[in-house]
């Protein structure tokens, strides 16, 4: 049936990549080693920015209601009613972004904010559409590349209400749906597409250990879980994650991709895994936890089915693909987002209470953050789960170079927190300790590039902004600029953003003199349909050079656009422009 990978191969893969532990420290971001084209954005989401979750015609989503019927589950109590007001206040903080050296954003789209009820037929939300339009428009206008994510846990409440969300297979046609939405609405200007953001932690978090919305899990694992079966549900609604990336996929190649010439893929989440000891049992925990959270998801969209370790160990709890359904999913990606902020040591645990089956206890490991010999997996930050191990993203791109077949790769989130409990003020806004980490991340991922081959396209930093860090509310502090949280969400940029300004900026201003060195002259400005037939007209008369773009009229759709292209002083032929 499904083409299955070398369990052998992965290990030694696994087992030369901590070998590498033991080399000098990488050297910081230099951006001369990225080259032209290569994307560097920032990350966030709508639930925890955008705020007017009751206005605008916006339908609750599974994290409304976790957060208003279950505070507690919440670490300050609070909710994302208002967040950070991106919905009022995107134009102003794309600006920032882009004065701050960034040439992408990347961002989700609310389902229930376009789809109140979840479902097409039940109607769609007009204040919605034209939201996002505007917000890719003023993207696009101030040269920032949009990579839109499709899914970022806020299921519809009334999906979750009508068949239990995820958990039934009805979600796939439903996702369907609205994916086709999306790439019909927005996909003349959004060239890159994440259908599913960190389905390891939407299946784990809300289904397992119950600590993220919509909050299931078996009783004895968590008191506070009304509901839920941590045996099966994670595995039923990764699967079900699968099935709706693959059906997405399928429907932007058959009906999207040959017009819009875009691209599709998904993000996942992974810790890097360090065996606790030298011991042939921490050696294969290790190999299974990398298996339980990166090739739960990896295996299936390379090789058509779950890793033979999964298979093993959860054995018929874990649903099984069809032919037809293995061979969709197989090959379902253009682009893999990566997420990584730090890295674990994977101890054996040979028995597990069969009366507590659960996906964590699967996988017969222990995730600690020391090895056996007390040395520490890298300094805490922020967070107790999060310890800085900058080697750990190099070796696993390095690990899905060699285990998945070279895909492209977008570092889609890296990035460390301040407690805003503990840290200061003084200490959140001179963030030395963000510097630090995304100057050894950026390094260690340039070395990936270089030495090791691996196919990265961009890398986008978690995050602009402080934000809503769900079951941590705002008491965690991820942003290179200050949100002040008492004084009308107050933007103060940190000094990671100057950083970043410094690093960026002339590597900018040196591409732009590059590309200018032929003699341009302005051209009158065109009107064109959509965003996609402004990249056609620029194909068709390849002198052309697309410098920018705005709207022109204020239709309901905010669709149409002006375009200013330069072009060559002789030579341009304009009965070969295209306009349409």
């Amino acid at each position: 049936m499904a083409t299955t990978r070398s369990p052998v191969l992965g290990l030694l893969v696994l087992v030369c990549c901590l070998a590498l532990l033991t080399e000098p420290a990488t050297a910081g971001f230099n951006p001369s080693e990225f080259p032209n084209g290569f994307y560097f954005g920032s990350a966030t989401s709508a639930f925890q920015t955008e705020g007017a979750a009751n206005k605008s015609g916006r339908g609750p989503s599974v994290w409304d209601t976790f957060v208003h019927e279950s505070p507690e589950r919440i670490l300050d109590g609070e909710n994302a009613d208002v967040a950070v007001d991106l919905y009022n206040r995107y134009k102003e903080d794309l600006k920032r972004m882009k004065d701050t050296g960034l040439n992408a954003v990347r961002f989700s789209i609310s389902w229930s904010r376009l789809i109140p009820h979840g479902q097409i037929r039940a109607g769609i939300n007009e204040e919605g559409v034209r939201f996002y339009n505007s917000l890719i428009n003023e993207a696009l206008k101030l040269g920032l590349e949009p990579f839109a994510t499709i899914f970022h846990w806020d299921t519809p409440q009334a999906l979750e209400d009508k068949y239990g969300g995820f958990l039934s297979p009805n979600i796939v046609a439903d996702y369907r749906d609205y994916a086709n939405f999306l790439f019909k609405t927005f996909g003349d200007r959004v060239r890159h597409w994440i259908t599913l953001n960190e389905p390891w932690a939407y299946s784990a978090w809300g289904f397992d250990t119950g600590e993220f919305a919509p909050g299931r899990c078996s009783s004895w694992m968590r008191r506070a879980c009304k509901a839920g079966n941590s045996a099966t549900e994670p595995y039923i609604v990764a699967h079900h994650l699968l099935l709706s990336h693959a059906t997405a996929v399928k429907l932007y190649r058959d009906n999207y991709e040959p017009t819009q010439k875009g691209k599709i893929g998904f993000t996942l989440d992974s810790y890097w895994f360090e065996p606790f000891s030298n011991s042939t049992k921490d050696i294969d925990a290790t190999k299974r936890s990398i298996d339980f959270h990166y090739g739960w998801f990896m295996d299936p969209v390379t090789f058509g089915d779950y890793p033979r370790t999964m298979r093993d160990n959860v054995g018929d709890r874990l649903p099984k693909f069809t032919i037809e359904q293995s061979n969709m999913v197989r090959g379902s990606l253009d682009f893999l987002g990566v997420n990584y902020y730090s890295s674990r040591f994977a101890a054996n645990v040979d028995y597990v209470d069969p009366l507590r089956l659960s996906y964590t206890n699967d996988a017969h490991r222990e995730l600690r953050f020391e090895d056996s010999n007390g040395n520490s997996i890298g300094p805490e930050a922020g967070l107790t789960w999060l310890r800085v191990a900058p080697y750990g993203i190099r070796y696993l791109l390095n690990y899905t170079k060699d285990t998945y077949r070279n895909p492209e790769i977008f570092i889609t989130e890296t990035g460390v927190a301040h407690d805003n409990d503990t840290a200061s003020y003084d200490e959140i806004i001179h963030d030395q300790i963000r510097i630090d980490y995304y100057d050894s991340h950026l390094g260690n991922i340039s070395v990936a590039m270089r030495e090791y081959g691996v196919n990265i396209k961009g890398f986008f930093a978690w995050t602009f902004m402080d934000n809503f860090e769900w079951s941590s509310g705002y008491t965690k502090r991820f942003g290179m600029t200050y949100i002040d949280y008492n004084r009308n969400l107050t933007r103060i940029p940190k000094d990671s953003s100057k950083w970043f300004s410094n690093k960026l900026l002339p590597k900018r201003e040196t591409q732009t003199q590059t590309e200018t060195q032929t003699e341009y002259k302005w051209s009158r400005p065109l009107g064109f349909q959509s965003y996609s037939s402004i990249l056609e007209a620029e194909q068709t008369v390849q002198a052309g050079n697309l410098i920018g773009w705005g709207d022109y009229s204020n239709d309901s759709e905010g669709a149409h656009s002006v375009a200013l292209v330069l072009v060559e002083k002789e030579g341009f032929d304009w009965s070969k422009l295209v306009v349409c």
